[in-house]
Formats: C-alpha cells, structure tokens, sequence
C-alpha cells in the first residue's frame, strides 16, 4: 500500500511491529491476491469471546438470555459498521475495481467486516493482550453505557420505540397463513415498516403468532439499522 497508515494505527491505539497485518486486515476479497476473510474470522471470534467476557462480569445477575443479547447489541454489524466510520477505513481500504466504483468503501458491511479483520490482524501482530486492549479502546465506552434493560426489551417493542423515536409510523403485522391442528398451530406473519418512504418487509413462522411477530420484528429493526444507520 502506498497511504499512509500512521493515523489508522494512531486511532487504534496500537502500532504494527509487522505492517503487513495490517495491509491484509484492509484488503477485501475483490482485490487480487491475499485478502482479509480469514482475519476477520478470527476477529469474530475474539471480539465474540472478549465481549462476552466483559458482560459477564459486568452482569452478574443477567441469565445467558440476557447476556446473549447485549452482546448482540455490542457486536452487531451496524455497531460495528460505526466503529470502521470513526476509523475513516473506507479511505484505507483495498478494494476490486468492481467494488470500488460501487461505493464498497462506504459499504457498512464491509466496514464492519473490516473492524473484525483489524482485530484479528492486531491479534497476530501482538497478541491476545494488544489484541484486547484494542477491542477495549474501540468498544469500551459502548459496553459501559449498555443496561440491563436494553436487554429486556422484547423485539417488538424496540421496533417500536425506535420508529418513534425516529418519527416514523407504528409497524404494521399481518398474518399471512396459519395452518396445523389445534393442538401445533402453525403461524406465518409479516412485519412492515416504514421509514424514511423506504418500506422494510420480514416474515417469520412459528407455532406462536406472538413469537413469529417478535422474530419478524427483529428482522425488519435490524435491516432498517443495517441500512438507514
């Protein structure tokens, strides 16, 4: 790479004794050669693991469920996404022509993917240590400001609020199909949104209408923050 990656290291907090780590963290598969997939697998897994660590003795009342949720919340792709914008890693990474001109670099996916890879690569280059001071100084401050109740807020509920709270109109849920015996119902459902003209659609089936609604729920929150941010 011929950028300067001074500042990136600066704003991780850490400085690669081999820059090469670093190089292939932000090298995305449509480029040719070495990419970072292997990385950001192992990223996923020590960013899983070092959050989890975190809750758990962060909560110490919370059950699995519980925990198992804020640490969806910490390492969800748009968390994750808003991490690689403050990084400003769309101007570091290393992208296919195709992936270029389509606006990769802004591509929050490959931003989040991108955060994992920096992990992982940090990770080789220094460490479990280096490794987790990193996720410290990038995550930190989002764990410190979780609660228990963001947790225990049902799917719906938080679809809710944060049209609401975004000045958009309550979802709408339909039953699209029930069938079965009495006694093992079958429940398939749709969840719409609306947001910003833009209408997000998930269906989910279950033998509980209540849960079906609640998975739709979660499927259409979380592809409006995929996309809307």
């Amino acid at each position: 790479m011929t950028i300067d990656l001074s500042t990136l290291q600066r704003r991780l907090n850490y400085q690669f004794q081999d820059i090469n780590w670093l190089e292939l963290a932000l090298t995305h598969r449509s480029a040719k050669g070495a990419h970072n997939e292997r990385l950001e697998f192992l990223g996923d897994a020590l960013l899983g693991a070092w959050v989890a660590e975190q809750l758990f003795f962060r909560f110490p009342e919370a059950d699995e469920g519980t925990l198992s949720r804020l640490r969806a919340r910490v390492v969800k792709g748009t968390a994750l996404a808003k991490i690689g914008h403050r990084l400003e890693l769309g101007q570091y990474l290393r992208l296919g022509p195709g992936e270029l001109k389509s606006g990769g670099h802004r591509r929050d996916s490959i931003l989040a993917d991108t955060v994992e890879a920096l992990i992982g690569g940090v990770f080789c280059d220094g460490g479990a240590q280096a490794a987790e001071s990193v996720m410290a100084s990038l995550l930190g401050a989002e764990i410190e400001q979780l609660k228990i109740a963001d947790a225990q807020k049902d799917p719906k509920t938080r679809l809710q609020e944060w049209l609401q709270r975004h000045g958009a109109e309550l979802p709408v849920y339909r039953l699209l199909r029930e069938w079965g015996e009495d006694h093992a119902p079958h429940f398939l459902v749709e969840c719409e949104a609306v947001y910003q003209g833009k209408a997000f659609r998930a269906q989910a089936e279950n033998t509980s209408r209540k849960r079906a609604e609640q998975n739709a729920a979660e499927q259409v929150l979380s592809s409006i923050e995929e996309q809307m941010g």
